[in-house]
């Protein structure tokens, strides 16, 4: 195993909706590194490759493993389509999530996990981590419920403060009842709202203890990875540091928000993580962020790092979900220098800045997307007048947004990013009045300069990927004992 210790070297990326799929998971997996997947609006991924006919008969066969053969039966009867959906068609919808759901949507959700960990680990004894956004609370305790069945490894957990997620863990690696706190806007601290999960109403054998998988948040912050090594309700495993240069959604700057002249967010001093300080903690570390190269290898070692987090070389790897025809056309162009990626602070509903990639005459950049919120993984929850919970997203139709009581500013350039994301993977929901969702790639800085590793290639795998991260690696260790410390060639 390529590891420094029993640990990964490199981590790759989880990068939602689904460009971190099984098939990239797996591929870095069986390198010895660590293969993740994302979690993020995984349940209408997995039924939507079901109505487009479940090429390779993936789904199905993982599918048929699920421990609830009931719920499997259920979603195959429903949502699969042998031959796809006819032209024209659209997708057929799950209902979104809300704070309380029935248990047949949640069954979904852990069915929809389990799959997507189940096919990374297939025929291999290699690790696999889920990724999964703090921000998209909803869905997040029966998803690690299921990829847990499936035996995942890793936890990966960023935007936002994941404090309550290890003891999560723990009781879900007992099949006992787990409890979030809910953000919902407008209740007083005196009337906490919560998230409940319980593992025997799902129908699964909860005699026997399932292996609690390692946490890894994802940090920016000193005072983040101290509040959650000293007050999280559980063990914390290591942290993944994540600067700005990161692609999806970057922390926000702290302090006063200051623009470039470009509208992008300017980051600081105090955005900068103290990595002796945080060494006193004692728990391995990962830099992500502009990490992608053997020198950022090189430099993460000798700063005492356990290695790096990569993620824009693997997004447009061969194995990744990006839609053949994006990767085609982003690498073309970033091998000609065409391509910007910019940290635009108003994309996101959620209101953390998020980088977008654009090129010289992208038609998508230019699409004006009719308001339509039907899949909701970005709402926010808000206490409405009459005492009751109700959910809001800044990209939803304005009028709506105003309604519920939210600002008009606040929906000025926001996008919505759960369609968008989709039909970056080749799923784009069919639109009878308008065109069908337009595609909204993301991707960190490292885009930039990718064409000096591409050399003259249209396209790459993720073995060449993890052979030119580690080439300035000894190959005697690689090949040696897995708990000998790796170290650099001299020059």
């Amino acid at each position: 195993m390529r590891s420094v210790g029993n640990l990964p070297t490199i981590i790759q990326g989880g990068m939602g909706v689904a460009v971190s799929n099984w098939k990239l998971a797996r591929a870095v997996s069986l390198r010895g590194q660590l293969g993740v997947i994302s979690g993020t609006a995984l349940d209408t991924v997995m039924v939507r490759r079901l109505q487009d006919g479940d090429p390779g008969g993936h789904m199905r066969r993982a599918i048929s493993h699920f421990p609830v053969q009931e719920a499997a039966t259920e979603v195959i009867e429903k949502f699969y389509r042998p031959e796809g959906r006819g032209v024209g068609e659209p997708y057929r919808l799950l209902p979104m999530y809300r704070q309380n759901v029935s248990r047949k949507r949640q069954l979904i959700t852990v069915l929809t996990n389990f799959v997507e960990v189940y096919l990374a680990k297939e025929g291999h004894d290699g690790v696999v981590g889920i990724n999964l956004l703090t921000k998209v609370q909803t869905p997040n305790l029966p998803s690690l419920y299921g990829a847990m069945l499936a035996g995942v490894d890793y936890v990966l957990m960023g935007a936002g403060i994941p404090r309550e997620i290890p003891g999560v863990l723990n009781a879900l690696s007992r099949h006992e009842p787990a409890t979030m706190r809910f953000d919902v806007e407008g209740f007083p601290s005196s009337e906490p709202q919560f998230l409940m999960f319980d593992p025997h109403e799902m129908g699964v054998d909860t005699t026997v203890p399932l292996k609690r998988p390692g946490f890894l948040p994802i940090i920016s912050a000193n005072s983040l990875a101290t509040t959650l090594a000293r007050k999280a309700n559980g063990s914390v495993e290591g942290f993944i540091v994540e600067g700005p240069t990161a692609g999806g959604h970057n922390a926000p700057p702290r302090g006063e928000l200051k623009l470039n002249e470009r509208g992008e967010p300017l980051y600081g001093e105090r955005d900068v993580v103290d990595l002796e300080k945080l060494k006193e903690l004692g728990l391995p570390f990962w830099l992500a962020g502009g990490t992608g190269s053997p020198i950022r290898l090189a430099e993460a070692l000798a700063s005492g790092a356990t290695g790096i987090q990569v993620g824009t070389l693997f997004a447009f790897s061969n194995e990744s979900g990006f839609a053949d025809r994006l990767k085609r056309v982003v690498l073309d162009h970033a091998s000609r220098g065409e391509v910007d990626v910019l940290t635009d602070p108003r994309a996101s509903p959620t209101g953390y800045p998020f980088k977008v990639v654009t090129w010289a005459a992208d038609a998508s950049a230019q699409k004006t997307r009719e308001r339509k919120c039907d899949l909701g993984y970005l709402r926010i929850a808000y206490r409405r007048d009459d005492g009751r919970t109700d959910y809001r997203c800044a990209a939803e139709p304005v009028e709506d947004y105003v309604r519920k009581g939210g600002l008009e500013a606040d929906t000025v350039g926001r996008r919505c990013l759960c369609n968008a994301l989709t039909s970056n993977i080749g799923q784009a929901q069919t639109r009878a009045d308008s065109d069908d969702e337009p595609p909204l790639l993301t991707s960190g800085d490292d885009l930039a300069t990718i064409a000096s590793f591409l050399n003259g290639r249209d396209n790459y795998s993720a073995d060449d990927v993890l052979d030119y991260l580690l080439s300035s690696l000894r190959p005697e260790q690689l090949a040696g004992n897995p708990s000998q410390t790796l170290s650099l060639i001299a020059d």
